[in-house]
């Protein structure tokens, strides 16, 4: 499958769990890995938003590709009230 169309499948995914509940684990370099929750507040061709729970954070949004999941920079873990519904992998 082209990495285009795997991005699409991403994007499409995304864009049906906006405004769910999610964790995303990141790769803040030199090792380390960052746990943030939040909002998935919107998609955008090449981006998606989340905006932060401000009692954990010290800025409202970040922003992240789609490649970013591809790439597995990024990881997503989606929620329910306080339990995990899905994971969302996506492989080629």
């Amino acid at each position: 499958m082209a990495a285009n169309n795997v991005l699409s499948d991403i994007k499409r995914n995304l864009e049906g769990l906006v405004g769910e509940k999610i964790l995303l684990r990141a790769n803040g370099g030199r090792r380390k890995t960052v746990e943030r929750t939040g909002i998935l507040e919107e998609t955008y061709p090449s981006v998606f938003i989340v905006k932060l729970d401000q009692a954990e954070n010290s800025f409202k949004r970040v922003s992240y590709s789609y490649a970013d999941i591809l790439t597995e920079t990024v990881e997503l873990t989606v929620y329910h009230g306080d339990a995990p519904i899905a994971i969302a992998e996506f492989d080629e």
